[in-house]
């Protein structure tokens, strides 16, 4: 009689898929319960009680002159903030990657369809990450040949619609700023989103990023897939070799630069399209730890800051950043990322523009 095969059978692929599905969300909530949720309740009600989160990470009596020592400083202050984020951001990453059944995130995040893009920034919502801490998940999804509109909204969402963060914004800023937050993060969100598949409307990605072939049932003529340990122990490495350098260098620079960035000298009543223009773009540039716009936000105002270049402010510092978008450089077309880029810059503007009107 010939030897039985052992081989798995369609229903217990389907079974460990639906296994591994379950891990994920497992483990995706209690992440996020520990290093999100439970710390962000507990900030709410500091929030209500005090109309404040804290201290400007920027320092409240402005930025020190470019050095070393201020790179440093900045860094250590920041590190200190976001080390379990995007610790559990580069874990997310690499699970995506190897628990993740490819065909469901293809259905659903796979299109270059408006649908696909509202489901990644819906997906995002739980999240709450600062984009730093949110790259590394976008670039699994990529890897996974998630779209480049869901893979951004997914991305930007997670800072800029972050319920936690506009909650604080009320409390310590004014709901106003909440509703500024929200219609351009909306715009930008799934808008700009949605429109970055038309830059890259069969965006590939890069050979040396190019995911693994799904496995296959094991046959005499196909090798067997590597064991799930083994792949996930070289997809976590991978993802570390490429992105944890450019996002160290890139924060220390932006340490070092920030009194170039954020003067505080003649700030005094500024309320001009000059000076909103300016907190735009060094809003596009600079990293922050998650909500840390909101106390920035409000010691500028402390200083004599208008309405209009501190909504610029409020919506540019959260969305993106120089480091976080070195860090997805690799998964996403480079014009893709000059017109995301130009777009928060664009809209923090027509926000600042708005919010010299109302604030």
């Amino acid at each position: 009689m010939p030897a039985a095969s052992s081989a798995p059978t369609p229903h217990s692929q389907r079974n460990k898929t639906i296994l591994l599905a379950v891990i994920f969300i497992l483990i995706a909530a209690a992440g996020l319960f520990y290093v999100k949720w439970w710390p962000y309740y507990h900030k709410a009600i500091k929030a209500a009680a005090d109309h404040s989160i804290g201290s400007s990470i920027l320092g409240e009596n402005g930025s020190p002159a470019p050095s070393w020592a201020a790179a440093w400083d900045y860094a250590v202050v920041y590190y200190k903030a976001v080390w379990k984020a995007a610790v559990f951001g580069i874990l997310l990453g690499s699970l995506v990657q190897v628990m993740l059944p490819a065909q469901w995130l293809l259905k659903v995040l796979g299109k270059t369809s408006f649908g696909s893009t509202l489901a990644g920034g819906a997906a995002s919502l739980p999240g709450m990450m600062c984009s730093c801490c949110a790259a590394p998940i976008a670039v699994g999804l990529r890897k996974k040949q998630a779209s480049v509109g869901a893979s951004l909204a997914f991305w930007m969402g997670n800072p800029t619609l972050n319920p936690a963060a506009l909650i604080f914004m009320g409390f310590v800023l004014s709901w106003k700023f909440v509703a500024l937050r929200i219609v351009f993060g909306v715009l930008l969100v799934f808008g700009v989103s949605y429109w970055a598949n038309r830059f890259s409307p069969e965006a590939k990605l890069p050979k040396d990023i190019q995911p693994e072939p799904e496995g296959t049932l094991t046959t005499a003529h196909t090798a067997p897939e590597q064991p799930l340990m083994l792949r996930w122990l070289k997809t976590i490495g991978s993802m570390a070799l490429t992105l944890v350098p450019a996002y160290f260098i890139f924060v220390l620079l932006l340490g070092a630069a920030r009194v170039w960035l954020f003067p505080t000298v003649g700030i005094e009543g500024g309320n001009q399209l000059l000076m909103i223009i300016g907190f735009a773009l060094a809003g596009m540039l600079f990293v922050i730890p998650t909500a840390a716009e909101i106390p920035i936000t409000q010691s500028f105002m402390a200083l004599g800051l208008g309405g209009g270049p501190a909504a610029a402010l409020m919506f540019t510092l959260p969305a993106v950043s120089l480091p976080s978008l070195m860090m997805i450089s690799r998964a996403f077309p480079k014009k893709v990322l000059l017109f995301v880029a130009g777009s928060v810059v664009v809209l923090g503007v027509l926000c600042g523009l708005a919010g010299m009107l109302i604030l």
